[in-house]
């Protein structure tokens, strides 16, 4: 397991990560999302959209829906939201086909996914650090989200043009 830190000092610049790791994606990544209400984790997703090719204006959080599918773009995005599930789940079909299948799925509230459910993953942990800004910590499990998190070290090259 390796992981890295970056600092978004705006909304913007945790738009341009997701971005980066958008255009990286090659297809059956999972992309776990933790912090609290308002800490950037939509907004990451609204930029891997765009990394994509997908209109990132449609994305939104899906929290009344849980599973959003955004068709499209270079690999189609699954957007799921744990938020309001009271226990863990991983066993559901519906949700083996969302988090495992051609395209990425990003996963808000990635820490209420059930054990082993998310052993292979890029997991993001968005943390305030200020009005704006967020502390933000990549963590790769399993070599194929490894190369995605090598992504991630010139992200800041890339999060700095915007």
């Amino acid at each position: 397991m390796q992981t890295r830190e970056l600092i978004a000092s705006t909304p913007e610049e945790t738009e341009a990560l997701g971005e980066v790791l958008g255009r990286a994606a090659q297809g059956g990544e999972l992309i776990g999302l933790v912090g609290d209400l308002g800490a950037g984790k939509t907004c990451l997703v609204r930029g891997l959209a765009r990394g994509l090719g997908i209109d990132a204006g449609r994305v939104h959080s899906p929290s009344f829906t849980t599973v959003t599918e955004y068709p499209g773009g270079r690999l189609p995005l699954t957007h799921v939201d744990l938020y309001r599930l009271e226990t863990p789940l991983a066993d559901e079909l519906w949700l083996r086909e969302a988090l495992y299948g051609e395209g990425v799925a990003a996963v808000e509230w990635f820490e209420r996914i059930a054990p082993g459910a998310g052993d292979e993953a890029l997991v993001v942990t968005l943390r305030h650090t200020g009005p704006e800004s967020r502390a933000i910590r990549l963590e790769a499990r399993g070599s194929r989200h490894e190369r995605l998190l090598d992504v991630a070290l010139g992200v800041r090259t890339e999060m700095r043009r915007r």
